[in-house]
């Protein structure tokens, strides 16, 4: 995160920023610094199923980001939307590279459905994406709803790896409302809007 942020300028003083998959916290430890949480107005919170060591001055929440309560949670705890989501969740490999790619494309999508419904207009969204094809449907949705829509690559991450970040800034939403529209005609959602995992 400190890589990606020293290139691109994400983490601001005062923002209020939604980490999900936030255990075991290193990345909770960075934006609570980079935003200069505990003074002014920054809001930090996290994420996880698993219970995570605190960080001081952080909401964190142990829980499960689909669940639509959740969603409420986060909205309180950053005071109506946030301007920054991150996740560097990855599903538990199986060994099997395709199932592998599939289940943290799955994660990837969760996400973005979840930064999609609290984000600030021109927020930015950064996660972990494995390359392989399957999540190109999750890449475009980004791009209906963001000004600009790059993958990332620290140098922390091996060359050779599949792994990557996707970074959307400048959140506007305009495709927010067709998007839910078509994936509750072809079963991905429920008709309140809510994904279907």
């Amino acid at each position: 995160l400190e890589q990606m942020d020293d290139r691109y300028q994400l983490l601001k003083p005062g923002m209020a920023i939604v980490d999900l998959g936030c255990a075991p916290g290193g990345w909770l430890q960075v934006a609570s610094i980079r935003t200069k949480l505990g003074t002014g107005s920054a809001r930090l919170v996290g994420i996880d199923l698993l219970e995570t060591e605190g960080v001081v001055g952080a909401d964190i929440f142990t829980g499960d980001m689909t669940d639509p309560e959740m969603l409420e949670t986060v909205r309180q705890a950053t005071g109506g939307a946030a301007d920054g989501v991150l996740s560097d969740m990855a599903a538990d490999t199986t060994g099997h590279r395709a199932t592998d790619h599939l289940r943290t494309t799955a994660l990837l999508e969760a996400a973005l459905d979840f930064a999609l419904d609290v984000l600030n207009a021109d927020g930015f969204f950064l996660a972990k994406c494995f390359r392989g094809g399957a999540e190109k449907s999750v890449l475009d949705v980004m791009q209906r709803n963001f000004k600009t829509v790059r993958h990332v690559k620290p140098a922390a991450s091996r060359s050779e790896s599949v792994e990557s970040y996707v970074l959307a800034n400048g959140f506007h939403g305009e495709g927010r409302a067709q998007d839910i529209e078509a994936d509750i005609a072809a079963g991905r959602r429920n008709l309140d809007g809510t994904l279907i995992i």
